[in-house]
């Protein structure tokens, strides 16, 4: 007994010294911003709210630019998207050095899949479900970014999508909340650590808040509307979830929500964020956010930068509303003093916790930046989780892997085109980096095989459609000669090999933002060209590059290999290779719906049931929710995804049939790898509450676990069930568990798995 005692006084006393420890360090922030705000004027509070790009500033130029102008008066809070130690040390001189009160920049960045070592676009990373190498990616990525100058970082977007048309899909984690949640915490964790104040961390930023996915006929900054209930139960948890994991700031989304644009939202920016979920940091509009709102139909400049503040708006990107009409808002009391200064406080909290206010220079190391960027252990880690991203979605006798012998032809217009490998949103990759699949086929056979090239097909048919796929310096090189002569040669080579390697599908900026597609198939010269090459005779293996969800059943109908690579980063070409030629057996899960065709959209697999469901197993029945043209069921399932083996699942054991109150629950199942190769599986738990006071999914993820198999093992993998893994938000918003019947499933997609039955019990 007086052992445990002592344990115990040893406990409080560490928990003890710990609080202490966090409120002396906010006492002394306070302090410290107490302090600098008595000295504030009101400008130069506004300026703290003022986030500008930064241009074009050249280094030795800053301070006698226009916006160097501003910082020396005060005026400008932070800026973005400008990158490298000397640039940024140079701007950020002219705020400590030449301002009145010395006050430091944050300087933010779209750090979005990687810095200058890039990793797969977000869509990507998604499909790799393990949160270790998920945290990593971030990791690394801030690791970088810090070593260049920056502070602050434009990501993770967390927005739910069930559209693939919408062309931001590629930069979200898909269609899932659970999945969502899990990666958004993760994240959040990699880019920020454990103690910010390091100059190897920086400041996450929580986007699109909120529902940005959701935008109606999936088209970029377009109305979105839903209810309450589908809002808190499927959209909202994973912001929700970057915000518990300790997110330093969020962005407000374009679209509107219940009528208003989020920019203007007091029901999101307040109610929710704060009051909820108790937000502690601040919130930045997205790019001219508030300025936007003035064609939406709210006011001018003046008026909506009021409602902005007066919604719990704390920074403006780009518009300088809040620099420009604020004061006078506030001797016309539209807006109070308190508004004001709460939102310069935050923002003044965000640099003390990055350490900015002891070292404006601390993220101004040039050691640093020759040292730890773009490094060769960076880029052999992005390469192994690059390699995890890609989905096997056909692979039909076994065709793949391929031999690294004979010859092989590569055709496609994405094979030799290495500015598309880092994808959308890759401000800071050198585009003369990435390795292209043809460069990654000859490095991986030597000189083993025979690499024979050719383009194949241009994009599209179309040049002008294929310029606005090709921005950002992410050039296709297109060829002028006619497309018969373009496709003559490719059949030329590809009659000479064993092998057929197609690279096709989409170019890195046909997804991303303000690339939202109506039709989303392989472009018809793409299609013309596969056709094609599978009337040579020769196998055909499709690598699929694709930044969303893809309409492929024509694909899926004709080749008889299809490996979706999306876009995989700088080390993409060597990553493909590998699993190509079978040194890595591909892993990735979907975590997005494909569907047969657009007209199903949107479609996911955690859908309601209408009160006439079709009976499984059915195409077609008179009065019930089906199509005339085409089943219900998608191409791919969300949760998909096939290996070089084949694991087989034991029938669900579960410790009891009963989960009572508090207690818990377990579900066991057997994996076997019943294949000759050592692979990895995806394991994954779905639930079912069989009758709700609300209608309920047919299925809801609840849990996941990537596990590996040597050939001929197996192994068990357990779930923990509580009443936790069963609360969703009723239609009072309450957050609950209802007691009843519910099936559990377990297997390696949302559509093929195992069931049992089980009752709850409160």
């Amino acid at each position: 007994m007086k052992l445990f005692t002592k344990v115990l006084t040893i406990v409080i006393l560490f928990v003890s010294l710990q609080t202490t420890g966090q409120t002396t360090d906010a006492v002394k922030m306070k302090t410290f911003i107490d302090a600098l705000m008595k000295k504030m004027t009101l400008d130069e509070k506004l300026g703290q709210l003022n986030l500008p790009g930064s241009g074009d500033i050249v280094t030795g130029h800053a301070a006698n630019s226009d916006l160097g102008k501003k910082i020396r008066e005060g005026k400008v809070g932070g800026l973005f998207n400008i990158k490298s130690v000397a640039k940024i040390k140079a701007v950020q001189k002219v705020a400590v050095e030449e301002s009145r009160l010395k006050i430091p920049m944050m300087f933010g960045m779209d750090v979005i899949h990687g810095y200058q070592t890039t990793f797969p676009i977000p869509l990507g990373m998604s499909c790799i479900w393990d949160m270790d190498l998920v945290e990593k990616a971030a990791r690394i990525a801030a690791t970088e970014a810090s070593a260049d100058g920056i502070c602050w970082t434009f990501s993770p977007m967390v927005d739910i999508s069930r559209d693939p048309r919408w062309g931001r899909i590629s930069e979200g984690n898909g269609e899932d909340t659970y999945l969502g949640s899990t990666i958004a915490a993760a994240m959040v964790k990699g880019y920020q650590g454990n103690d910010l104040s390091k100059n190897n961390t920086i400041m996450a930023c929580v986007k699109h808040f909120a529902l940005y996915g959701a935008a109606e006929a999936g088209r970029d900054y377009n109305t979105t509307d839903m209810s309450r209930v589908r809002m808190y139960n499927e959209y909202l948890p994973p912001y929700k979830a970057a915000v518990d994991a300790g997110a330093g700031s969020v962005m407000a989304s374009f679209n509107e929500v219940d009528g208003i644009p989020a920019t203007a939202s007091k029901f999101l920016m307040t109610d929710v964020l704060r009051n909820q979920w108790g937000f502690k940091g601040f919130v930045v509009t997205d790019y001219t956010g508030i300025n936007e709102m003035m064609d939406h139909g709210m006011g001018d400049l003046q008026k909506v930068a009021s409602l902005a503040l007066n919604a719990g708006i704390d920074m403006d990107m780009v518009g300088e509303g809040f620099l420009t009409t604020l004061k006078k808002s506030l001797s016309e009391k539209k807006v109070t003093q308190q508004q004001i200064d709460i939102a310069c406080r935050l923002i003044l909290e965000a640099k003390y916790k990055l350490g900015l206010f002891d070292d404006p220079y601390k993220y101004c190391n040039e050691q640093r930046a020759a040292t730890e960027i773009f490094t060769p252990a960076n880029r052999k880690a992005a390469k192994e989780i690059a390699e995890e991203s890609f989905v096997l979605l056909k692979n039909k006798n076994g065709l793949l892997p391929i031999r690294k012998s004979g010859t092989i032809a590569l055709i496609g217009p994405l094979a030799d085109a290495k500015e598309n490998m880092s994808g959308t949103w890759s401000v800071a990759t050198d585009m003369s980096t990435p390795i292209s699949v043809l460069q990654g086929l000859k490095n991986a056979v030597g000189g083993n095989a025979k690499i024979l090239y050719a383009k194949g097909s241009n994009l599209d048919a179309d040049s002008m459609f294929e310029q606005r796929a090709t921005v950002f310096g992410k050039t296709l090189h297109r060829d002028s000669r006619s497309n018969e002569v373009i496709l003559k040669e490719a059949l030329d080579i590809a009659n000479q090999a064993d092998v057929i390697v197609a690279a096709v599908g989409e170019s890195a900026e046909m997804s991303g933002e303000s690339a939202s597609r109506s039709e989303i198939g392989i472009p018809k010269i793409q299609q013309d060209l596969l056709a094609a090459l599978l009337k040579t005779g020769k196998p055909v293996v499709l690598v699929l590059f694709t930044g969303r969800p893809l309409t492929l059943q024509w694909e899926n109908e004709q080749v008889p290999a299809i490996l979706n690579v999306w876009f995989s980063g700088t080390e993409a070409g060597d990553a493909i290779a590998d699993v190509l030629f079978g040194n890595v057996n591909p892993s990735g899960k979907l975590s997005t719906t494909f569907p047969q065709n657009v007209g199903q959209i949107p479609l996911y697999y955690n859908h309601k049931n209408t009160g006439r469901p079709l009976p499984e197993g059915k195409w077609f029945q008179k009065f019930r929710s089906n199509y005339l043209d085409v089943s219900n069921d998608p191409l791919f399932p969300f949760g998909y995804g096939l290996s070089y083996t084949t694991f087989t699942y034991s029938d669900i054991a579960l410790s009891s049939n009963f989960l009572k109150g508090n207690q818990t629950i377990t579900a066991t199942v057997t994996i076997t790898n019943a294949g000759n190769v050592a692979g990895k599986e995806v394991v994954q738990l779905y639930t079912r509450q069989l009758v709700g006071s609300i209608t309920r999914p047919v299925k809801e993820l609840k849990g996941f676990q990537k596990i590996a198999l040597r050939a001929g093992e197996s192994k068990k993998v357990t779930f923990t069930i509580s009443n936790k893994d069963l609360k969703f938000y009723n239609s009072d918003l309450k957050y609950v568990a209802e007691p009843g019947n519910y099936k559990l499933f377990i297997g390696g997609n949302s559509r093929d798995v195992k069931e049992a039955d089980f009752k709850l019990e409160l």
